[in-house]
Order: C-alpha cells, then structure tokens, then sequence
C-alpha cells in the first residue's frame, strides 16, 4: 500500500534506537526525509548511518530533552533546514522503571523529570511546529504513549506522565481550528516491546524461565513486540489514508492492556 507520504519532512524524536529508529526506518521507505535526535551521539551516528541508505534526506543531532534551550535549538535547526516538518514523532520518554517500589522512598525528582521527559517534551516540539503544519493545511503529530497512558498500573509517575501525553492528543485532536487546518492528532499505545539494552532485555537474561512465565501470564500472544511492528502502526496513522484517525489512542500490545 503507498501512504501517500512521499516527499513528506518527518521529525523523530529518540531516533537513534528502538521505536523510534523503527518508525524512522518506515518513514524513510515511504519516501520521507527524516530527522532524529537523541542524547547518545554514537547511538545516533549510527542510526543516520543506516537511515542515509534510504537515499532520503536524513538530519541527526544530539538533543536533550530535559533542556528547553536544547529543544529550541534542534528545532530551529530543522527548520532551518526544511521550514518545518509534516510530521511530528513524540518518541522521546521513559521512566517506567525509575524510582522505587516505595511511594514514599521515591524522591520527588523523579516525578518532575518523567513528567518532563515525557509529556513536556512532547508540547514543546509540538507547539513549535504546529504553526508550520497550520500554515501547510497538512499535518501528523503522533505521540508514543503507553499502555500505561490508557489504564492505571505501573509507577504513578510514568502512568501520570503518559496519561497526560494520551490527553493532550485527544484534546488537542478535537479542537476544530486545528483539525480544519487538516492537522490530526493520536497516541500509539505499546505494550511490551523487546528493545536491545533495556530492562526487558536484562529481565529475559538475568532469568529466562522466569522471563517466559511472565510473557506467559501478561501476554496473550505470548510474547513481548517488536519496535517494527509499532513502527509499522506509526507509518500508517501519519499516512494519507489514515485521515480520519484523529484523537485516537492506538493500542499496539497483542491483546495485553486491560482498557477497551
């Protein structure tokens, strides 16, 4: 299926790795230029490295996102570049496994730096393109939530951070000046996924059978995703066919989250 996405400018954040490099990846073979950003600079050479043998256009510098300044500056750069982007990737978060198992034992820090990590970021490069998009009548912003975004469990911090990322889609999806400027807005929602280096890896390698037991109880495919297969989901919801996807929130875990 063509997705109506070629010669289309794509912002990636959290590129370099994982979902991110994945929907980058699909991007790129629809035809889109496409630029990325992460914190880890050898990460990130080799993520644009792989991206570049599309042939497409590929921007990568480093950016933290805990920095406004940094935001600012790697937006500004792309525009620079492009004028703007057509589509806008909130990739960029975690903190799902930060803190501590006890409320009270767990510095309010890491509160305010998952919520920033998460949700801030994602207004800020939001906003910041938005006025490109409006002005283009044409645009895709899609947020990587969490399972977590649609239900309740996991650390209230993250659950919180991503609950807050999965409204402002919706809310955001239905105002009616930004959806008659042609601009739609959703969360892609993964479960869980197996990505290299992180704790589910460490989980599956520090204890295989117990890993297995906990694919068994929690995922009814039995096993965890892949960062392709949300991907895949990522590409089409910024596709032209998919125009009428707006304020959704997109489940992508094999059946594991419990909400409708």
């Amino acid at each position: 299926m063509d997705l109506g996405l070629s010669g289309k400018r794509a912002l990636v954040t959290g590129g370099s790795h994982g979902i991110g490099l994945a929907t980058a990846k699909a991007l790129v073979a629809e035809g889109c230029d496409v630029a990325i950003c992460s914190r880890n600079e050898e990460r990130l050479a080799g993520a644009a490295k792989i991206l570049k043998l599309s042939g497409r256009t590929i921007i990568a510098a480093p950016c933290d996102v805990h920095a406004p300044a940094d935001i600012q500056r790697f937006c500004a750069e792309v525009t620079k570049a492009w004028g703007g982007v057509d589509i806008l990737v909130n990739n960029v978060g975690g903190g799902g496994r930060w803190g501590k198992e006890s409320i009270e034992a767990t510095e309010e820090r890491v509160w305010t730096e998952v919520f920033e990590k998460n949700a801030l970021a994602a207004i800020r490069f939001t906003t910041y393109f938005l006025p490109y998009m409006r002005a283009k009548k044409w645009g895709r912003v899609v947020t990587v939530t969490s399972r977590y975004g649609r239900e309740g469990g996991g650390r209230p911090w993250f659950n919180m951070a991503k609950a807050a990322q999965t409204s402002m889609m919706k809310t955001l999806g239905m105002n009616h000046d930004l959806a008659g400027a042609g601009i739609t807005f959703n969360s892609v929602a993964p479960g869980h996924i197996m990505i290299p280096g992180t704790g589910l890896e460490d989980q599956m390698k520090k204890d295989p059978a117990g890993f297995k037991a906990f694919l068994d109880a929690e995922c009814p495919l039995g096993r965890a995703g892949s960062p392709e297969e949300v991907g895949a989901v990522i590409a089409f919801v910024c596709s032209a066919q998919a125009s009428l996807i707006n304020g959704a929130a997109i489940a992508v875990d094999g059946g594991e989250s419990r909400a409708f």
